[in-house]
């Protein structure tokens, strides 16, 4: 989908966690705190998994979407930015994946 991006989310999400709308998912996981929002996000994660796992390519699509709408909730209750989030991972890029690992230590 061209003209749509993760950034674009991220305003959607902010938006509708602070509408109130009681019709809102996303308001209601903000109600619900870090919690919530990080066990939901948690349960995506794990069939994203599981749909990867299987081999079930329409189904690891659908997942992926929720997980990523998923941890775009997790980091705004959190107060985290996307921007940060790329910022951290933009810092990465300049070593080799194995070396950027091996300095945060044992994992």
């Amino acid at each position: 989908m061209t003209g749509f991006s993760l950034s674009d989310l991220e305003k959607i999400v902010a938006e509708r966690g602070r509408s109130g709308d009681a019709d809102s998912w996303t308001a209601k996981l903000f109600a619900g705190g870090q919690e919530r929002a990080a066990k939901k996000f948690g349960e995506e994660a794990v069939e994203t998994v599981i749909a990867a796992i299987q081999g079930d390519r329409a189904r690891l699509v659908s997942e992926s979407a929720d997980t990523l709408y998923h941890l775009l909730v997790v980091l705004a209750v959190g107060g985290v930015t996307l921007d940060e989030v790329m910022g951290e991972l933009r810092s990465r890029t300049a070593r080799s994946g194995l070396a950027e690992k091996a300095s945060r230590g044992q994992q």
